[in-house]
């Protein structure tokens, strides 16, 4: 914990100089000895810190090299956060998201585009087969224990350890995958017509489930390093807020990362303010460079819900999550028991081998540096095809946020879109106040190439002849 502290310290100490511009854009910082040597801090700390700062998008690392300060891309997306949060409303989110839906097309601009090699998925399905034939009769004469197979939450406990959070296996319930997980969580800790803050652009999936429970929304500014905590200190200040709902590693639509300083001031905030925090931590696994450790990681007063799943690192077929709800635990598991009753036991202990073998462990290592490539893919392909559009550069996660020149309607070139085979996912679905219109949320899940990269070009034309 002592480390953790201080590696966090020297995260805010080197983000503050950044932002000071103590080092200049392409500028080398300090070698790594030579900052441990300056700060008196260990070769691990340091590095950590500077992981932190890379996950953030401020410097990057160049092989044999050292630490560079990133250079400040005019591509960069802003979503220019007002200088207040709007007045909590109730929530609507668009018919569209169910078209999409229904096009099975949430990360996929070509969603009947080539299929890419998911070798991972042999062993699973191998594992999977092995337990139906070994226990599939047992199994499918019984229920499962409501809060699920106790071999997985005892997996889920050792793969949370090693990023710095310690939870028992009786402490997790396992769920219907993330959204449901976060279905859950709101449910367990609101009631209707109750107040929830969200990032700014925020997840639809979130949007959906208030409009669904009928609480209201309060949209808070969400910028490079996360939250824009004291837009939400100002918020709390104004209005009963019941619960906070935020992903701290690499949010979508924008890829955003929440910095320590931030985090700090959450948790703060939330024990002042008597807030829940709801963790959406479904992209943590996906960081290329460093698995950032929870926010829960953090909780020391129980009020941290942890929330994720399988769906976005492993199989979005699997359609197992987990919830750590700390002092909710046992309304979470009695809501859990009501809504879904019991999940498959056979899929359950199937994962649990598939991570106790390290199997899971193998397939991040590989995939993650396959989403990072697929990212400089996408990257590479909006320079050459679109350079005057503006976007986010994550350093995890799935996709990026694309702000177009010109404000096209991005909602309205949806169906002229359809007619060319891409379907599009507009900003429009990621904000309950009609903002955003002018922007995209493309995702790098495929390699933009072949049909896809086609796809990527006919789009550009398409909207840039729209305004």
């Amino acid at each position: 914990m002592a480390e953790n502290f201080r590696y966090q310290q020297l995260t805010q100490q080197l983000q503050q100089l950044l932002a000071q511009g103590h080092w200049q854009p392409a500028e080398r910082l300090p070698s790594v000895r030579a900052l441990c040597k300056q700060y008196q801090l260990s070769l691990a700390t340091v590095q950590h810190a500077l992981h932190q700062l890379e996950a953030l998008g401020l410097v990057e690392a160049r092989a044999r090299s050292g630490y560079y300060v990133r250079q400040p891309l005019s591509a960069v997306a802003t979503t220019k956060p007002e200088s207040a949060p709007a007045s909590p409303a109730p929530v609507t989110v668009p018919e569209l998201f169910v078209d999409i839906m229904n096009r099975s097309a949430a990360f996929d601009i070509q969603p009947k585009g080539p299929v890419v090699n998911l070798p991972h998925l042999t062993l699973l399905h191998r594992l999977l087969s092995r337990t139906l034939r070994q226990h599939g009769s047992r199994y499918a004469l019984h229920y499962d224990e409501p809060t699920g197979l106790p071999a997985l939450r005892e997996q889920l406990s050792l793969h949370y350890r090693h990023y710095g959070l310690a939870l028992k296996e009786d402490q997790f319930c396992i769920t219907a995958g993330c959204q449901h997980a976060l279905f859950l969580a709101l449910q367990a800790v609101c009631q209707p017509g109750d107040i929830v803050a969200v990032e700014h652009p925020a997840f639809y999936g979130v949007l959906q489930l208030l409009q669904q429970l009928q609480l209201q929304v309060l949209e808070i500014p969400t910028q490079q390093d996360g939250l824009d905590t004291a837009a939400l200190q100002q918020a709390l200040s104004r209005w009963q807020v019941k619960a906070c709902v935020v992903t701290p590693a690499y949010a979508t639509p924008t890829g955003a990362c929440m910095s320590p300083a931030k985090q700090q001031h959450l948790l703060a905030l939330a024990a002042q303010y008597d807030l829940a925090v709801i963790e959406d931590d479904i992209y943590g696994d996906l960081g290329f460079y460093q698995r950032p450790s929870p926010l829960k990681s953090l909780d020391t007063e129980q009020r941290v819900i942890l929330c994720s799943s399988f769906s976005k690192a492993l199989s979005r077929d699997l359609r197992i999550g987990w919830i750590a709800a700390g002092r909710w635990h046992d309304k979470v598991a009695r809501l859990k028991l009501v809504s879904q009753l019991a999940g498959s036991q056979s899929v359950q202990q199937a994962l649990a081998l598939f991570l106790a073998q390290g199997h899971y462990k193998r397939h991040l290592q590989h995939y993650r540096n396959q989403l990072q490539h697929q990212r400089d893919q996408l990257l590479n392909a909006l320079q050459l095809y679109w350079p005057e559009a503006r976007y986010t550069v994550p350093q995890g996660g799935l996709a990026l946020w694309l702000e177009l020149p010109g404000k096209p309607n991005c909602t309205e070139a949806y169906t002229h879109c359809l007619q060319q085979g891409i379907v599009l996912t507009p900003g429009e679905l990621f904000s309950s106040s009609g903002q955003f219109q002018h922007f995209l949320r493309l995702s790098f899940t495929n390699p933009m190439v072949g049909s896809r990269l086609t796809a990527l070009q006919t789009l550009a034309r398409l909207l840039r002849n729209k305004h």
